[in-house]
């Protein structure tokens, strides 16, 4: 059945530097795609001025949190587009979500709805670091050395997923744990027909001041020893 609604999360805490590039490489994904989509940003503990960058943006809504816990955010985002989609059926919705530090490419959605026409209930896409002045020449070479970016990847990315809402809502959700809660996610959605992909690759940061202990710049942070 095909897809005739898109909706988008974006977990953010105190991203105001990085957030405004990100809605802008959104927003021209969203336009690609012929269908009506909707993007909310979940701004969990934000005490910068993360609201006033999204506020000036009229095709984004926000929801506020303080629970400092990346699941928890993602799944309220989540619960928010499925309570304002409930004219759409669960197999015609179409789930995705990126990070507030990432950076989508223009045909992101275009290539997970095609998929999602081709039978395709998840889609699974790698990342890439563009920007590596924030770290050493070393910690570079050994992230590209390591990481697997082709078709049929083992990778799991919270800032690369997108899925139906039939197959969201039958894994049960987005569970509430701080760290690898997309992981866990994917790890609930295997039974079902999942794509991995590297045709749609999203830049994420290198950035050394991680937001949640243990997540991609903690494993940056292991490169470097």
């Amino acid at each position: 059945m095909a897809i005739s609604a898109v909706g988008v999360v974006v977990p953010a805490h105190d991203e105001e530097a990085l957030l405004p590039d990100c809605l802008d490489a959104l927003e021209l994904a969203m336009r690609r795609i012929a269908v009506p989509a909707m993007a909310v940003v979940v701004l969990d503990d934000c005490h910068d001025r993360s609201a006033a960058v999204v506020a000036a943006r009229r095709h984004f809504r926000t929801l506020s949190l303080t629970a400092r816990n990346v699941g928890r955010a993602r799944a309220a985002g989540f619960d928010m587009l499925l309570g304002r989609s409930c004219a759409t059926p669960a197999s015609q919705l179409w789930l995705a979500t990126t990070d507030a530090d990432s950076t989508v490419p223009e045909n992101w959605l275009e290539v997970q709805l095609r998929h999602a026409d081709q039978g395709f209930e998840v889609v699974l896409g790698t990342v890439k670091v563009a920007d590596w002045s924030t770290r050493s020449k070393a910690v570079a070479e050994r992230f590209t050395a390591r990481y697997d970016a082709r078709d049929d990847h083992d990778q799991v990315h919270g800032a690369n997923l997108g899925m139906t809402a039939s197959a969201y809502l039958a894994a049960g959700g987005v569970p509430p744990l701080e760290l690898a809660e997309d992981r866990a996610l994917a790890s609930s959605l295997s039974q079902r027909r999942v794509l991995r992909t590297a045709r749609i690759p999203v830049t994420t940061s290198s950035r050394t001041a991680a937001r949640v202990r243990g997540g991609f710049a903690g494993y940056l942070d292991s490169l470097a020893t």
